[in-house]
């Protein structure tokens, strides 16, 4: 599969735009549109390429420039995880496996808790997001898709092998964006009576 690292973390069923630029990454996507194949995102920083990644659909193409440049959309499919890195091509290859997952139905508390979270952060930011399904094997990804958060807990939301954990993982981020916001809100009003307290 061609391989494709960048400073972000595609989710399975996220939706991402993508300016597609490189000389090595327009025939890498030109190859997946003309192909009906998908190509691999992989998590890469100063440390280096993560093992684990996804799979990139390419949706649609939003933009095509005269210099061959794209802007794209890009929905996130299945987790794989690299084998070895193989040569012979101007992008990066590898050999690549599925991700082994823990199939245990997650318990009802934990999908409970990360809908709350989610919930409470949608109402919080005044947002309305489709409602995911509950019954989804995929739910925690479903309810991180639809939220920004850093790029190191997406990649640690992706290596867990169990919904269960995932959930767990979900609720405590949407908890800690919800609180962040809040304090955020609260410093803001704070500055704008100039540091003293209504009653």
């Amino acid at each position: 599969i061609g391989l494709f690292p960048l400073g972000i973390v595609l989710l399975p069923t996220e939706l991402v735009p993508l300016h597609i630029f490189e000389d090595r990454y327009k025939e890498l996507i030109g190859e997946c549109l003309e192909l009906g194949t998908e190509f691999g995102l992989v998590y890469a920083d100063e440390d280096g390429v993560r093992e684990i990644g996804t799979q990139g659909r390419v949706t649609e193409v939003l933009e095509e420039l005269d210099d061959g440049r794209m802007n794209i959309a890009v929905e996130g499919t299945e987790r794989f995880h690299v084998i070895k890195l193989t040569r012979g091509r101007a992008f990066l290859t590898a050999e690549v496996e599925p991700v082994e997952e823990d199939w245990t139905e997650p318990d009802p508390e934990a999908v409970a808790r990360a809908l709350t979270s989610f919930r409470a952060l949608a109402t919080a930011v005044e947002a309305e997001p489709e409602e995911p399904d509950e019954g989804s094997h995929r739910l925690a990804f479903e309810l991180a898709a639809n939220v920004e958060l850093p790029p190191g807990s997406k990649q640690e939301l992706l290596e867990l092998r169990s919904e269960q954990a995932r959930l767990a993982l979900v609720a405590d981020l949407l908890d800690a964006a919800l609180a962040a916001l809040l304090a955020a809100r609260e410093l803001d009003k704070r500055a704008k009576t100039n540091g003293s307290r209504l009653s």
